[in-house]
């Protein structure tokens, strides 16, 4: 029985999203469950919690930056006060399990709640496992992975494969009509449609790949739903087949929609076109740690599930792999094929089987 639940991470949507996925197959079983986010102060998840209707108190605690300094130098002093204050929180909120998603907060939420005696579950959504989560796991009871092979970082005994959790609302892509989605978005749904992704701050390498190449699409024919970021400004005058949005609210309709999607290579984004079993070309952000990104799309590439593209080679052959694919019906069914076979489409009922299990 979950009473009282802490939840703890965040500072990107890969982190965010699963974790309230997580605090909605929680609420579906036990709707009397009291779940209090943690999360990192000025970090994304203390807007996007509050939106997903639950509570979060966020923590001073900050990572060490990959360039020398002098903030670095604090985080030390901003690790110990956060663990301070986890303890309080956590003295006051009494939760029977603590379950973290990966992100600076759940570092000294875990630490503090392993201390106390709390039972404590890791999601870990990347091939290759986070500083967090390998420095947390000899203290936490059980560790959910998406991919094989984690026990390179993680004690064998503690790992549990459940897969990623996603979205509620992406699975209805799954059978919605391709031809009325496209409609939806006011494309023609005879035309072949490519939705392009790069994260909800945008990917600038895609940005400029896509922009470059509006021409191509067009004497192709080829129409494209593309989700620039906030931080990028484009410039689609004259086409009359490429729509640009900062960010795309409906990711149902817009996945029903695509005959193939352009993504970066996080991993709920992977997990969410394996479960949709669409054709993909996968640009691995270099700008990550220890390039997770690359490690996930490799787990695809060698089961022939996806096409890979690198950052650094984007803007000279993306356009046309993407053209290509697009005119390549029999490439697409061996994609589609082949990458539905990683899903994992309970990935979200067995991580909170596994909570519970704790208990």
């Amino acid at each position: 029985m979950l009473n009282k639940v802490i939840i703890s991470g965040g500072g990107t949507g890969g982190h965010i999203f699963p974790a309230v996925a997580i605090a909605n197959e929680i609420k579906s079983r036990y709707p009397n469950a009291d779940i209090l986010f943690i999360g990192a102060l000025g970090r994304m998840e203390m807007e996007k919690v509050p939106q997903a209707g639950y509570k979060i108190v966020g923590l001073p605690i900050a990572g060490i930056q990959r360039k020398l300094t002098l903030s670095n130098l604090l985080v030390p002093f901003k690790l110990i006060n956060s663990i301070l204050k986890a303890k309080s929180i956590l003295k006051e909120f009494k939760p029977d399990v603590v379950i973290g998603v990966g992100g600076y907060a759940s570092a000294a939420v875990l630490f503090a709640a392993s201390g106390a005696g709390i039972p404590c579950v890791i999601q870990e959504q990347n091939s290759y496992a986070g500083l967090t989560n390998k420095w947390l796991s000899t203290r936490v009871r059980k560790i959910c992975v998406a991919y094989s092979g984690m026990e390179r970082f993680f004690p064998a005994s503690k790992l549990v494969m459940t897969g990623n959790p996603v979205r509620s609302e992406i699975y209805k892509a799954k059978t919605s009509d391709k031809a009325s989605a496209k409609e939806a978005l006011g494309f023609d749904a005879s035309k072949p449609l490519v939705l392009v992704i790069g994260g909800s701050l945008g990917a600038r390498t895609i940005n400029n790949s896509i922009q470059g190449g509006i021409e191509i699409f067009d004497k192709a024919g080829v129409q494209v739903l593309w989700q620039t970021g906030k931080n990028f400004t484009p410039d689609t005058r004259g086409s009359q087949l490429v729509k640009a949005e900062t960010f795309i609210y409906d990711m149902c309709t817009a996945y029903a929609a695509a005959d193939v999607v352009v993504s970066r290579a996080g991993a709920i984004s992977v997990s969410e076109l394996c479960l949709l079993a669409k054709p993909c070309i996968l640009v691995p952000s270099p700008n990550v740690s220890e390039d997770h990104q690359t490690k996930n799309a490799m787990a695809l590439v060698k089961e022939g599930a996806a096409v890979l593209v690198k950052d650094i080679d984007a803007a000279t052959t993306l356009v046309n792999q993407v053209v290509e694919l697009v005119n390549n019906k029999n490439e697409q069914e061996k994609l589609s094929e082949r990458i539905a076979m990683l899903a994992k489409p309970d990935a979200l009922s067995e991580i909170v089987n596994v909570i519970e299990t704790t208990l």
